[in-house]
């Protein structure tokens, strides 16, 4: 059985560590990104480029987004160079991109009442490494037969998790950036206490590890914060867009989010000095003694 060709909008970070991976699987994949750098990257690993987003529409069954901000994708699908100005009838749009829900769903129930195109909504969690490697996680919410429809490719890719309906995906990645930006600010904290308490800071994720307070993110990203290594596998001012979106989702449902409140404020503070490029790690600035903010 040939394999689906893939269509891939938004061609970042994560954009092009995702088609790294499908291009080792032996996918053909078609890309475009508004940014002709990025392109050019992209095609010296194999990805074909094109000029706009409908014409890679042509050359794929299933299509890939990840970009930024809610009007990039609204312009990547439903713009004047969008998708669904090419034959989109019966493929699959696949978005990786951290969308509030409430868009994704009005946007999903536009593109299959209006163009007969499936929309899933799967974000992930991981960063580059994790999409360079197909160990992500994913976080799917759509139609079951869609669903079963791209699992073939998004198993690949990582973990994928169906939700539930449209919309089951992005609430899931709040569920995850709740989990993971706070601790961001937590590592950042523990570490500042750790050096200021005059410990060997290198030693507290072995120290831990056995214990309650061990997790990947001590393991992973804690080294790389007593490394001062900001070097972005994503963004500061990422962090804070999504807590803004953590706020919304939870005024909507009437719920308290007072932990991820506060590490909105201190993300908005790092971003306002300047540091949005940086790695979201880089909110140990805050902390650090010797940082001229």
């Amino acid at each position: 059985m040939s394999k689906p060709s893939i269509g891939f909008i938004g061609l970042g970070l994560m954009g092009s560590a995702f088609c790294q991976r499908l291009l080792e699987l032996g996918y053909a994949v078609h890309g475009y990104d508004i940014v002709a750098d990025k392109c050019a990257a992209v095609a010296d690993h194999g990805v074909t480029t094109h000029q706009n987003a409908t014409a890679v529409t042509a050359h794929a069954d299933i299509i890939h987004i990840c970009v930024m901000t809610a009007s990039d994708l609204q312009a990547a699908v439903f713009g004047e160079s969008g998708l669904v100005n090419g034959d989109v009838a019966g493929k699959i749009l696949i978005d990786h991109s951290t969308t509030a829900t409430q868009l994704t769903r009005s946007l999903a129930a536009k593109l299959k009442n209006d163009f007969d195109m499936e929309w899933i909504d799967a974000p992930v969690s991981g960063g580059p490494p994790a999409a360079r490697d197909g160990t992500l996680a994913i976080m799917a919410g759509g139609a079951d037969d869609a669903i079963t429809r791209a699992m073939p490719v998004l198993s690949q890719l990582g973990q994928c998790t169906h939700m539930g309906p449209s919309g089951a995906g992005q609430v899931t990645k709040m569920v995850n950036q709740i989990l993971v930006l706070n601790n961001y600010c937590i590592l950042a904290e523990a570490l500042s206490l750790a050096e200021a308490g005059g410990v060997d800071a290198s030693k507290i994720p072995s120290a831990l590890a056995q214990g309650h307070a061990g997790s990947n993110l001590l393991e992973r990203l804690y080294p790389r914060m007593l490394a001062r290594d900001f070097e972005p596998a994503g963004y500061a001012f990422q962090a804070l867009k999504d807590l803004d979106m953590v706020h919304d989702i939870a005024a909507d449902l009437k719920l308290p989010t007072p932990m991820s409140s506060q590490a909105a404020s201190l993300f908005r503070l790092l971003n306002s000095k300047g540091y949005g490029d940086l790695d979201g790690i880089s909110v140990l600035k805050l902390y650090d003694h010797n940082e001229k903010l």
